[in-house]
């Protein structure tokens, strides 16, 4: 069988999205296990409110991840402008191995950046605000201290206002800021970009310092669709979930 490297993002698993749970698990059993690696580069959930929820389908979804992780293929997972307080003891009880905000790979011999995709929306300010004063270790162990309960209802506060403000803001503001990008890959030494977050997904050429560079953008997962992108020797391709 070829090496084979697979890329997911914006699956946004919650008690709702039934559809979307069925269809992550039949991807851990079915389509997965064929992959050396898997990477699932943020918004793995809709809201993550602590490693200590029981909530459906967090049970489940551990479960099938810690059973792909036992075989033969490695799991590597990028926090989201979701699930950002995903933690140790999710990645212990699932295997998942945790990477940070930026993460460079060796991709068949070309050095890709991985990235949930958020940070590369820097005209958005008052989230990049937000995602600041949210990712200190202060604002975190704040609001992991609070009763599981009084989480629960706080995630659903913030999906709803979450909803309400993307209303107010243009389609391009939401958008990664292309100078951004250039700079950040940059930083990292690479011509090539992996990421998620935006919900449009497509491949975009330009050049850097002259040099040919690309970025691809990940399909967030629908009800009734969703892609994983595959990556081999022989180039890469996006199959159908």
């Amino acid at each position: 069988m070829p090496r084979e490297i697979q890329f997911i993002s914006d699956l946004h698993i919650s008690l709702e999205k039934t559809e979307i749970t069925k269809r992550f698990l039949s991807y851990l059993e079915r389509q997965a296990p064929r992959a050396e690696a898997v990477y699932i580069l943020g918004d793995l959930f809709d809201a993550w409110i602590g490693d200590d929820d029981p909530t459906p389908p967090n049970g489940k979804i551990r479960k099938h991840l810690k059973q792909l992780t036992s075989s033969c293929t490695q799991v590597y997972l990028q926090q989201g402008n979701r699930d950002f307080l995903l933690g140790q003891r999710f990645c212990d009880e699932t295997g998942v191995n945790l990477l940070g905000d930026y993460a460079v790979i060796d991709l068949f011999g070309t050095p890709t950046l991985l990235s949930h995709g958020d940070l590369l929306c820097t005209d958005d300010l008052p989230y990049q605000a937000f995602r600041e004063k949210s990712h200190t270790p202060e604002w975190q162990q704040s609001v992991l201290s609070k009763p599981l309960w009084l989480r629960l209802i706080a995630a659903r506060w913030y999906r709803l206002r979450s909803h309400f403000h993307k209303r107010g803001k243009t389609q391009d503001i939401m958008d990664v800021n292309q100078q951004t990008v250039i700079e950040i890959m940059r930083e990292h030494s690479v011509l090539q970009l992996i990421h998620g977050h935006t919900h449009r997904p497509a491949i975009h050429e330009f050049e850097i310092d002259g040099q040919k560079a690309k970025r691809f953008v990940l399909p967030d997962w629908k009800k009734n669709s969703a892609q994983v992108l595959c990556w081999t020797k022989q180039g890469h391709r996006l199959e159908a979930i």
